[in-house]
């Protein structure tokens, strides 16, 4: 899922490529894309696209006269962007945003359709939309402390939450814990005054250096590779290989359809944390500390 050094650097290439342009059309090819009715989807057909904004991980097209458009995402949605006569997308375009510059274009891998586009109108509408997560880059170390401890979960399970913080998704969130050397499965309420300074630290390093990185890839263009997986991350997507801090083969959690990556030795004091499954597989042959796994 795009989080949110991906969705500023989606909103800088809108910023280039179609605000400030009339919307000249709009075309689906799904009808279960648009989630709801009043206003309709056609009432910014012909309006100027004044400006583009982030709430959470979801971003927000302005029309004028309170006509937002929201557009989320989700795990598969991507953004395309192509100008008159270029090339297509394949069987993936879900709607299609026609601008005199070009065509934005959203699509969605896979068969599951859970990318959506919601119209609402006003800014109290848009609250209702709005998860109501702190803003990590803004936030004091005092109100991040508040709302990382408002809850007892694991320290990941909070990073992720969107009514806790906003932006923040499950490839991030490996990276920022492991820049702060914080196990995944700490709880907060066992989090210390340091393990917290610790991470409101690396959340603003971690988020900031791969926007300012993203954004450098992108230069004035548009971007085409959005994925949780890239190189130069430290931990997520890299199980087994080796910690960029200390070589330490990186060790994976997988539940449902994600899992979570990290490095034992600068995280855990050198512990395997169990998987769920695997562990269950084992059972006492699981191992529990990098000694083990190295046999």
């Amino acid at each position: 899922m795009p989080e949110l050094p991906d969705i500023v650097v989606y909103l800088e290439a809108l910023e280039r490529h179609v605000v400030g342009h009339r919307l000249e059309g709009v075309r689906l090819t799904s009808p279960f894309l648009v989630r709801s009715v009043d206003p309709p989807l056609d009432a910014v057909v012909g309006r100027t696209l004044e400006g583009v904004r982030r709430l959470g991980k979801r971003i927000v097209f302005g029309f004028g006269d309170e006509l937002l458009l929201v557009l989320h995402l989700m795990i598969a949605g991507r953004l395309r962007w192509r100008p008159p006569g270029g090339k297509g997308v394949g069987r993936g375009g879900l709607a299609f945003f026609d601008f005199a510059p070009g065509v934005l274009i959203l699509t969605e891998a896979g068969t599951k359709r859970r990318a959506s586009l919601t119209m609402v109108r006003g800014e109290a509408a848009l609250r209702r939309l709005d998860r109501g997560g702190l803003e990590p880059l803004d936030a004091s170390l005092e109100s991040f402390a508040q709302r990382l401890q408002s809850e007892n979960h694991t320290i990941k399970r909070s990073l992720t939450d969107p009514r806790l913080f906003s932006g923040i998704g499950n490839a991030y969130s490996d990276e920022i814990l492991h820049r702060a050397r914080l196990s995944p499965m700490l709880l907060t309420s066992r989090a210390d005054d340091e393990a917290i300074r610790r991470l409101h630290v690396a959340t603003i390093e971690v988020l900031g250096e791969w926007t300012d990185r993203l954004r450098a890839e992108v230069g004035n263009g548009f971007p085409e590779t959005v994925t949780a997986f890239r190189e130069g991350m430290a931990v997520h997507g890299r199980f087994g290989k080796p910690c960029p801090v200390c070589g330490a083969p990186v060790q994976r959690i997988r539940y449902a359809d994600n899992e979570t990556n990290y490095c034992a030795r600068c995280q855990n004091e050198g512990r395997v944390l169990a998987d769920r499954a695997l562990s269950r597989l084992l059972k006492s042959d699981f191992p529990r500390t990098l000694q083990e796994t190295d046999g």
